[in-house]
């Protein structure tokens, strides 16, 4: 029932309503703009969303098979059906690119990552009636990934149009287009994975490091399987553990203890297309034994002058930090047991440098310390998850090694490269006006 305290909303016009279908209304929210004819070019607003990328898996030989108006039947009656699981979870349609879908959630990571697998879930159903009707089956890939956007208007005086730009939009394209690599349908980033709210509740398990052109940081990737046919989706639970052990093996150059977990893996898993395209990695690499862990820590785990964000109190804290995570992952490879006191440092030290950002972001009014502060805390929860890890003992050292490369160097840089760079933009512009 309406609030009777409450301005009631005035009914969209039938005008409204035809722009809405390419301006969404939600999009409008977001600029600050009430009615499509109040929208300015070049109107814009910056806050963190999750970017969702979907294509269709060979559309180029499936659509030449097609006349024009079957190829555009096709494609709107896929698009039709793949819309509402994105409304569904409060996602904006930015744009269909032909086939593609680009999308928006700007509420949580978990919107995005739901909207992803609901979308593999109704893909299953529209292929039982495209095989019904006598059509093949079709593959799609989803790529999600989650950062700071700028969203506005783009154009000329007579055309414009409306859009996301920045970095965090380019990977969740280039992640979409990395699920061909690995016959994966659903995987995001990193900073999708850490901006979940319960992570856990997913079926999610570590797919690749690697180095993506023009980024100088490891860039770390996750497959999301809650959508895969049961029997398969029962199998990789069950091989969650081995496969993240021997993928750690291989990215430490320990292909040789990497192989057989990956064939215990494939005997459980046969339709595990990420085990087969790792096995048919280390077949290429050979039967080597690798650096020793030391050596690649030693040339990893370094600062670098790419690093430093320009603000002499944050750099120091940031390259003090990456020294003291050096030294843990060292004691840590070299298999001393008494690291208490080293991780007690790091937590203390992490805890004042941190201090130290989060006094500057309120005496300048920072407008996204909340989402600052949450990757603050994240990190902080990896120190703590990788203390109890190594105090176990239950890990094999190599494999404790990448954990550590994971959850607190590259989550580090990561951190540093693109939310402090933002940081340190809007102190400098506010310490020169």
């Amino acid at each position: 029932m309406p609030d009777p305290d409450l301005p009631a909303t005035p009914p969209l016009t039938a005008m409204e309503i035809a722009y809405g279908r390419f301006v969404p209304r939600q999009f409008l929210r977001l600029l600050g703009r009430p009615s499509i004819v109040d929208v300015k070019l070049g109107d814009n607003v910056e806050q963190e969303m999750t970017l969702l990328f979907s294509d269709i898996r060979d559309f180029t030989s499936l659509s030449e098979s097609m006349l024009p108006a079957e190829n555009f039947r096709f494609i709107n009656s896929y698009l039709s059906t793949m819309e509402p699981m994105v409304t569904r979870h409060r996602g904006i349609v930015d744009k269909y690119i032909g086939d593609g879908i680009m999308a928006l959630f700007s509420d949580s990571a978990d919107d995005g990552v739901r909207s992803g697998i609901d979308m593999l879930r109704q893909l299953t159903l529209y292929n039982e009636g495209r095989t019904r009707a006598g059509y093949s089956k079709i593959r799609i890939g989803i790529g999600v990934n989650t950062g700071l956007v700028m969203m506005g208007t783009i154009g000329g005086d007579n055309r414009m149009d409306s859009t996301v730009i920045g970095d965090a939009v380019n990977l969740a394209s280039r992640i979409e287009t990395l699920t061909k690599s690995y016959s994966t349908p659903l995987v995001i980033s990193d900073h999708t994975l850490h901006a979940l709210r319960e992570p856990r509740s997913y079926c999610v398990r570590f797919l690749d490091r690697l180095q993506i052109k023009g980024r100088y940081q490891a860039q770390s990737l996750y497959e999301v399987f809650d959508a895969d046919p049961e029997p398969l989706k029962l199998a990789k639970q069950e091989t969650c553990a081995s496969f993240e052990h021997a993928l750690a093996f291989y990215h430490l150059g320990r292909v040789d203890l990497a192989l057989p977990l990956l064939q215990a893996c494939l005997r459980i898993a046969p339709d595990d297309q990420a085990v087969l395209t790792y096995l048919e990695r280390c077949r290429e690499s050979g039967h080597c034994s690798g650096a020793g862990t030391v050596d690649l820590l030693d040339k990893g785990v370094v600062w670098r002058d790419d690093y430093s964000i320009g603000i002499a109190a944050i750099d120091g804290g940031h390259q003090d930090l990456v020294a003291r995570i050096a030294q843990v992952a060292k004691q840590v490879g070299q298999g001393a047991t008494r690291l208490e006191p080293l991780f007690a440092d790091l937590a203390a030290a992490v805890d004042t440098h941190f201090s130290v950002e989060e006094s500057q972001m309120l005496e300048q009014g920072y407008p996204f310390i909340k989402e600052h502060k949450a990757q603050h805390d994240t990190f902080r929860r990896f120190i703590v998850e990788m203390r109890h890890e190594v105090a176990d003992a239950l890990q094999d050292r190599l494999y404790l090694v990448f954990r550590i490369q994971l959850l607190l160097v590259d989550s580090l840089i990561s951190h540093i490269a693109k939310s402090d760079v933002h940081l340190g933009n809007f102190l400098k512009r506010g310490r020169s006006n």
